[in-house]
């Protein structure tokens, strides 16, 4: 067990070590120039029975595909009813696939639901956004997101003009939607959003937002219906909707290292293929979306500097900056000095 002394002697050597690494190997300029510098994801399936499964193959596909590119779960919200893979109607259980064909099962082991069935509300979903959440709401179930932020809000269900279904029950409209992201703006929750959502009607849900830094997504304009791409006849219902299907197509092709675009992505699902007119809503995103990486939203993002140069570290002795107890010498004074360095990291190997 640690005693009082050697728990202060600690802090004292670890309160060094950081000061020493943060004055020699930090770039703060370099820092502050950088506000993104972390990526969340919320993908919302706000339906629920059987014969909406497409809607939870189009959220579990969105999950595979920001997964894949690098977001892990913990900053990953998936609400999702959960009851299509233990259906009794499900030919084979505990899957859920997104083609006809049955090639990738979306369910995997590996799947994270942080709010399943009778949790996917408005209020919880809206709590969620604003961080007005419960004390003792678990950290899996909470958006801790920063100024620094960029998030990816992707909702999929059945719609109309100026709402959104949750769970055949209840519904958010537009406003609401609205307000609840200029909360998340005024308390500086995010750095920049990609709202996109898969519903008919669903330009009608970004028509008053007010916020700034918000590209919107939407799988059809107003008086539109977002429809379906296809049946699987072994499952007996419709397993993805034409936007999805296409957006993830696309998001297939992307590798971590990718340089495609956002403006590359809004031109995934041209009206020919999709039949309904994605709309898109541009005015209150700051930046050209033809110089916005897709993986700056669907990715994981760092903060790094590279540098050739040998970065010297100053002399530190031990002994020196651990301050002793009042009470007497300590066995701090029987420790080594040694000089610190880095160990040899993340090598760049050419050709």
């Amino acid at each position: 067990m640690v005693n009082m002394r050697t728990f202060r002697n600690i802090l004292a050597l670890l309160l060094v070590l950081t000061t020493g690494l943060c004055h020699n190997t930090v770039h703060e300029a370099f820092i502050k120039s950088k506000s993104h510098t972390n990526n969340w994801a919320v993908l919302v399936d706000t339906s629920r029975f059987w014969f909406n499964y497409r809607h939870v193959a189009n959220v579990l596909s969105m999950y595979r595909s920001v997964k894949r590119l690098g977001i892990p779960d913990s900053q990953i919200i998936l609400m999702v009813a959960d009851d299509m893979a233990c259906n009794p109607r499900n030919p084979r259980p505990a899957t859920v696939f997104n083609n006809a064909y049955q090639h990738i099962n979306v369910y995997g082991e590996d799947v994270e639901v942080d709010y399943r069935g009778y949790e996917v509300t408005v209020e919880n979903f809206v709590r969620l956004l604003t961080g007005r959440l419960a004390p003792s709401t678990p950290r899996s179930k909470r958006l801790l997101t920063d100024d620094g932020s960029n998030i990816l809000i992707y909702m999929t269900g059945h719609g109309g003009d100026g709402f959104l279904k949750f769970q055949d029950s209840e519904e958010i409209t537009n406003v609401e939607l609205a307000d609840a992201f200029e909360q998340m703006w005024q308390k500086r929750r995010y750095n920049e959003i990609l709202f996109i959502i898969d519903t008919c009607q669903a330009a009608s849900m970004y028509e008053h937002f007010y916020s700034p830094n918000i590209l919107a997504v939407a799988s059809s304009l107003v008086g539109e219906d977002s429809l379906s791409h296809h049946v699987d006849p072994a499952i007996g219902v419709y397993i993805i909707d034409r936007f999805t299907y296409y957006a993830l197509e696309f998001l297939e092709k992307v590798t971590p290292d990718s340089s495609k675009t956002l403006a590359q992505f809004l031109q995934v699902c041209p009206k020919r293929v999709c039949i309904s007119t994605v709309g898109v809503r541009r005015d209150l995103y700051h930046r050209d979306p033809s110089n916005v990486l897709v993986t700056e939203f669907f990715g994981s993002v760092r903060a790094v500097e590279l540098t050739d140069k040998v970065i010297k570290l100053p002399k530190f002795d031990m002994k020196e900056h651990i301050q002793l107890n009042d009470s007497g010498p300590s066995e701090s004074e029987n420790l080594p000095t040694r000089n610190f360095t880095f160990a040899e990291q993340l090598p760049i190997i050419s050709g």
